[in-house]
């Protein structure tokens, strides 16, 4: 019996680790284009669903040597026959399986071209953008989500415009009363590591310390980000200027050009250099046209912009697989696709079964962990004819992360996702937020230490009745209803 698994990200690497625990007789082979992987250690449960854990960077070499049944293949997956059950790899080699999952994540969604464009995306992409900020006086970040707000909050030394498509900052996650709340600390200096610890009891990033060689220069993304990733990047530009961030809203961008094409094509227009002020008559290195008309001048444009599945990899036979509206792999309550024994799960996958009334799909490594494991035991099951219940972290939408130096829990349909119009918003000064929706929780936001998120994860999943009770008033001890 031979398990293989594609990728090296966190559902890669949760899937192969639950095989493994789950089948110690049967091989299980890792695939992946680096020999640099993501993995969760030190899982601390907070709640039903909710828990801590920390994410570590590692060689994969280390999943064979710390398991016997499993061994790793430094290749480039190209096509899978599934009517054969091969992986066909670059190097020529051809390897039968009985399960497959594929886990390859997402792939970063670009706004150009240009040299002067940085992803954010990885650990390499990472390296490259500390490079070039080095050398950068003002910045453009481009995108609205976890990593564009976490890189806004640590740089310094450098001017900042933060283009957004939203009304609202961050609005990928919270809502615009929960944005204004955290409005008025973007412009604070960073917290230390140490109070950091204060204010956010968070997930810790690190690096683990092993000789690791270059990533296989083929085609290929290395795996997310993992929670706190920012606290590894010195985001120092160089000029000293205190913080003062500029957000653009309801905008893209429209096109990047380079110092010397600008400068040719708009030589005579008096009236663009009249009105956008921060051309300064300067030469920057970019000039970039938002969709709202403005041109800014800048010496690097960072784009974070979100991620797209990463289906590269055909798969060839007489069943076809099957992709969702968003481009991801659609799988079934077992993480099964529309072809027989490939698996998928992470980024690359969509979920496409009967969601439960409180969780939702987000591609967040806290449901690339979910779903490798999940995955995993689906296929061990499966390949005893047997079907696995879905597990309960697909009952209840959870996630913990920080921004601005605020720990922020998320919980069901936390920005009133499927909600009708009529649901009811409690919300608290410090910034707490819960949805109610005929009676009961449906969701909530809690920015800073409430210490509430396990009170809300039991109201949600429980269907208690709040009606009449006040569950924002100090006064009240909620959880005298699960004594």
């Amino acid at each position: 019996m031979r398990y293989v698994v594609v990728g090296g990200g966190i559902a890669a690497v949760s899937c192969v680790e639950e095989l493994s625990s789950l089948d110690s007789e049967s091989e299980i082979v890792l695939i992946s284009a680096s020999k640099v992987v993501k993995a969760v250690s030190n899982v601390r449960q907070t709640g039903h669903v909710m828990e801590e854990f920390d994410v570590v960077e590692k060689a994969a070499e280390d999943l064979s040597t710390k398991r016997n049944n499993v061994s790793v293949i430094f290749d480039y997956c190209c096509r899978i026959d599934s009517d054969r059950s091969e992986v066909h790899m670059k190097n020529g080699l051809i390897l039968k399986y009985d399960k497959i999952c594929l886990a390859t994540g997402g792939r970063p969604k670009l706004i150009s071209d240009s040299e002067f464009v940085v992803g954010i995306r990885d650990t390499e992409s990472v390296q490259s953008f500390q490079e070039k900020l080095k050398g950068c006086k003002r910045i453009m970040v481009v995108g609205n989500g976890g990593i564009a707000s976490e890189l806004i909050y640590e740089l310094k030394n450098v001017e900042i415009i933060w283009a957004i498509k939203h009304k609202s900052i961050i609005a990928t996650f919270i809502d615009a009363g929960a944005a204004q709340f955290l409005l008025s600390h973007m412009n604070n200096e960073p917290c230390s590591s140490g109070d950091i610890e204060t204010v956010s009891k968070r997930w810790k990033y690190s690096h683990a310390p092993a000789p690791i060689e270059p990533q296989i220069s083929f085609s290929t993304h290395g795996s997310a980000l993992g929670p706190d990733w920012v606290n590894n990047v010195n985001a120092t530009g160089c000029q000293q200027v205190p913080k003062n961030v500029h957000v653009e809203y309801e905008c893209e961008v429209d096109h990047v050009i380079d110092s010397e094409q600008f400068l040719n094509e708009n030589r005579n227009d008096e009236s663009l250099l009249n009105t956008s002020l921060e051309l300064e008559r300067r030469n920057w290195k970019a000039y970039v046209r938002l969709t709202n008309g403005k041109v800014y001048g800048c010496d690097l444009l960072v784009s974070a912009t979100g991620v797209s599945p990463n289906n590269c990899i055909p798969v060839v036979g007489h069943e076809v697989l099957c992709l969702a509206d968003d481009g991801g792999v659609m799988v079934n309550d077992q993480m099964e696709t529309s072809v027989k024994g490939v698996y998928a799960a992470g980024d690359l996958c969509t979920a496409s079964w009967k969601w439960y009334p409180h969780w939702i799909q987000m591609r967040l490594w806290t449901q690339a962990k979910q779903m490798g494991l999940y995955a995993g035991k689906c296929m061990w099951l499966n390949q005893q004819e047997k079907k696995a219940d879905l597990d309960l972290c697909f009952e209840i939408f959870t996630h913990v992360t920080k921004f601005f130096g605020f720990k922020i829990v998320l919980l069901g349909l936390f920005n009133s996702q499927t909600l009708r119009p009529d649901h009811e918003a409690h919300v608290r000064e410090e910034y707490v937020k819960v949805l109610i929706q005929d009676g009961k929780v449906q969701g909530a936001i809690l920015i800073g230490e409430t210490d509430l998120e396990e009170t809300m994860e039991n109201l949600i999943l429980n269907e208690t009745d709040v009606t009449g009770l006040n569950l924002l008033d100090p006064s009240i001890d909620i959880e005298d209803y699960f004594d």
